[in-house]
């Protein structure tokens, strides 16, 4: 049984990346044939971000894993 991989994309409210961010996603997962779970959340608050371990807007996340390897050493996290 396979699932659905779990794309979140995080931004800040009226990041202007993000748009194109989700529309990225969804070419990449229609040119490699992938249905996946798509959401996309609102960073609100500086403790949302850290609670989040939110590094910039927008962060884009696969299976809770974020896609930029250099952040699984980041400490400090926050509005960006």
């Amino acid at each position: 049984m396979t699932t659905e991989p779990r794309v979140e994309v995080l931004s800040i409210a009226g990041c202007d990346a993000t748009p194109a961010t989700l529309a990225l996603v969804r070419e990449i997962a229609a040119e490699l044939g992938v249905t996946v779970t798509l959401t996309h959340t609102v960073v609100a608050t500086a403790a949302e971000a850290h609670a989040r371990r939110f590094i910039g807007s927008p962060t884009v996340r696969v299976d809770g894993q974020d896609i930029e390897p250099a952040s699984r050493t980041v400490l400090h996290f926050g509005m960006t």
